[in-house]
């Protein structure tokens, strides 16, 4: 990799090896963490293109709440892949810097606006 490792956080449909491939062209190396202070909730896609690539109408998304955590993967990827995946996630949800339990923080996708 040319540029410098960025890592991001995934605990839902980022981690299958088609949306991997089709999104960046390769399959992503990472490992085992929790996003700390979050909880899962589902929600519609409506973007036809996600539910094509993903094979899923309803994804999970990360939804803030105290002392609870979401397992996923910490994948290391570039700068150029993270603008990729910036393009696959849909308007609901925003990219923060998360709070690991590993204690190194990572780039994750959760909800742009607060859920009911």
């Amino acid at each position: 990799m040319k540029d410098s490792a960025i890592l991001l956080f995934s605990y839902g449909t980022l981690q299958n090896t088609p949306v991997q491939i089709k999104t960046f062209g390769r399959e992503l190396t990472g490992y085992d963490d929790q996003l700390l202070d979050y909880k899962l909730k589902m929600i519609a896609i409506k973007d036809q293109k996600v539910v094509e690539l993903s094979r899923e109408a309803h994804h999970p998304i990360a939804v803030v709440s105290q002392s609870e955590r979401i397992s996923g993967k910490v994948f290391v990827i570039t700068a150029e892949e993270l603008a990729q995946s910036d393009q696959y996630e849909v308007a609901d949800y925003q990219r923060v810097l998360g709070k690991m339990a590993s204690g190194t923080p990572a780039w994750a996708y959760v909800a742009a606006k607060v859920l009911k």
